[in-house]
């Protein structure tokens, strides 16, 4: 539990830190813009790029810890999917909550769950989540901008969606990546140094900008959607994805990475999209934050219940 913890302990620090300097007249409005625009389109796809495109893929049991990580979020999409008209009936989640409830349930922060695996199991660990990297960051990246393009505030017709799903960084970023990773050509030392100070500054600033669109009364506000969106990320996800590894057959070290993926709080790249695609911003900034501290209790529970 000590060492889940201390890997959280970070994340809510410096979404704190953001939240504290936009209440200081160090930044304005125009600052804080700035500041995501950068994030959105240069550092989270050099991040996207480098991650892919080194991910060490090989391993025998390749084809089934794929199919369990894309069983739990294909599952996960197509359940919240289902029950979006009832979900808008019940909770009067409009389009634009929806998709940040979307992006919370299903889009993980790989990070923080690197920093995890790699302190309880090493080199084992960190190679399996690699796998899982590689194999989901392309899909959920593609789902969750069609979701957006659909359901968040802006949407229109098939051809436009298409244009912004071939326009994301996001997507052009996994899609180099992976690329680069499945034809073997690779990075170049100097590109791949490049790259890594890039997408270095991409998780701080990116969770300084989270921070910075904080909005507690939402939490007050909306606290039925904020501790669903919390549920089903934190406990919902995990629970597929200990289904997953039982149909498939998987235990030991890759079952408890598996749900160790599962069981990590929404990356901050999520409000990054939000904001540049119309989703609703704040209540994905409450969702991000109520995550991370939710998850210091959440996840040992998880991994206990999965070694």
């Amino acid at each position: 539990m000590i060492d889940v913890f201390n890997a959280l302990l970070p994340v809510v620090a410096i979404i704190l830190l953001g939240m504290l300097l936009r209440r200081t007249t160090l930044f304005n409005d125009e600052s804080w813009l700035g500041m995501e625009n950068l994030c959105y389109f240069v550092l989270f796809p050099a991040l996207l790029v480098k991650t892919l495109a080194s991910a060490r893929i090989a391993s025998g049991e390749l084809l089934l810890f794929s199919s369990l990580a894309l069983f739990s979020i294909l599952a996960m999409s197509l359940l919240l999917l289902l029950f979006q008209p009832l979900m808008r009936r019940l909770l009067g989640i409009d389009g634009p909550a929806f998709t940040s409830l979307f992006q919370g349930a299903t889009r993980w922060h790989g990070f923080i769950a690197l920093s995890i695996v790699g302190l309880l199991y090493g080199d084992e660990g960190v190679a399996y989540m690699a796998i899982i990297m590689a194999v989901i960051i392309p899909p959920l990246n593609i789902i969750n901008v069609l979701v957006l393009a659909r359901y968040a505030e802006g949407s229109s017709g098939l051809a436009d969606v298409t244009r912004k799903l071939l326009k994301n960084p996001f997507i052009i970023g996994s899609v180099i990546g992976a690329t680069l990773n499945l034809t073997g050509i690779g990075l170049p030392a100097q590109l791949f140094s490049l790259l890594d100070i890039l997408g270095g500054g991409a998780l701080g600033l990116g969770l300084l900008t989270v921070g910075a669109g904080l909005h507690f009364g939402l939490v007050l506000d909306h606290r039925l959607v904020v501790g669903f969106g919390v549920a089903i990320r934190l406990l919902g996800m995990p629970l597929l994805m200990f289904l997953g590894a039982w149909m498939f057959g998987i235990d030991g070290v890759p079952r408890t990475v598996a749900v160790i993926a599962a069981a990590v709080p929404t990356g901050s790249s999520c409000y990054i999209l939000a904001r540049q695609m119309g989703g609703d911003a704040p209540l994905m900034a409450n969702l991000i934050t109520v995550q991370v501290v939710m998850a210091v209790v959440t996840l040992p529970v998880m991994i206990w219940l999965s070694v």
